[in-house]
């Protein structure tokens, strides 16, 4: 399983925008995605990739986990983008428009030859219909040391765009893709993060639409612009209630009386070890939140 880090915002800035890259340094998002691809034209991308490997050089953006999405392998610009990202060694690299797990190997057998350290690692893009079909063998390779893959990002506007789903409040359509990617995910320990949610002006279908996302088991969120960071970091944070229900629950398990069973009662009601795991897990997210914070304190 993933060390425990938050990943509840994830916020795409493009990489031709030099003043975007650098106002991220003041941003709450729990991870940045440093984009060479959708929000970079065509005409501009070698001078985005400059502006990314720049910035992610300067190693300014704190606890803030560092994604650069390249361009696919089979443009024009994406072999250059993979290895100007691995001279830059950010936290990960985000690949697009993965369908099968020959897309993963060839990135990691470029990053290989490279010889890129093994803390660079690899997120994928689940933006094609292929890909739906194939998300448990993909999700596979994050057990393969050599593959580097940690991580699924939905790219809900891709898949809507080539399956012909529409993008409605309560996404219907797509319900089913999201829970097979998070059980995909879930099955070989990996991380996985929303789609967007493009109507920035739509607070409450935002949030609904978080909701829905940490609700199905999502880890976080990507997002389009800085103002939807705190609804994003406030709903895919326990709240108040959650925490102390957490912490009852693993200081029963604690006790002398309890050590080695299996189930207790608390509170009226039958709580199993599984219930202790979830709950250390959520102590586990709240820490993490909590030193992140404190971190960007201490050297904004």
């Amino acid at each position: 399983m993933q060390q425990t880090r938050p990943r509840r915002s994830a916020l795409y800035m493009p990489g031709a925008n030099a003043r975007a890259l650098e106002k991220a340094r003041s941003l709450d998002a729990d991870v940045l995605l440093l984009d060479l691809e959708d929000a970079v034209a065509p005409e501009a991308k070698a001078e985005a990739r400059g502006n990314v490997v720049a910035a992610v050089q300067q190693r300014a953006y704190g606890r803030r986990e560092v994604v650069i999405r390249i361009n696919a392998l089979s443009t024009p610009w994406g072999k250059d983008d993979l290895h100007a990202a691995a001279s830059a060694v950010p936290d990960a690299i985000l690949l697009p428009k993965v369908s099968n797990p020959e897309d993963v190997h060839a990135a990691a057998e470029i990053l290989r030859s490279l010889n890129a350290p093994p803390t660079l690692r690899l997120w994928a893009m689940i933006e094609t219909p292929h890909a739906l079909f194939r998300l448990e063998p993909i999700a596979a390779l994050h057990r393969d040391p050599a593959a580097r893959l940690d991580a699924f990002v939905l790219g809900t506007n891709d898949l809507a765009k080539e399956t012909g789903a529409r993008l409605v409040p309560g996404r219907a359509p797509m319900a089913a893709w999201l829970s097979l990617a998070v059980a995909a995910a879930r099955a070989h320990g990996m991380i996985v993060l929303d789609g967007v949610h493009n109507d920035i002006a739509d607070r409450p279908g935002f949030e609904l639409e978080c909701a829905q996302g940490r609700d199905c088991g999502m880890d976080g969120k990507t997002l389009i612009h800085p103002d939807q960071i705190a609804p994003c970091n406030r709903i895919f944070s326990p709240d108040a209630a959650e925490v102390a229900r957490a912490r009852k629950i693993v200081e029963a398990f604690d006790l002398p009386e309890n050590k080695g069973r299996g189930a207790i009662k608390l509170d009226g009601r039958m709580v199993e070890l599984l219930h202790a795991d979830m709950a250390r897990k959520t102590l586990a997210i709240v820490d993490a939140i909590a030193a992140k914070a404190q971190s960007q304190v201490e050297t904004p």
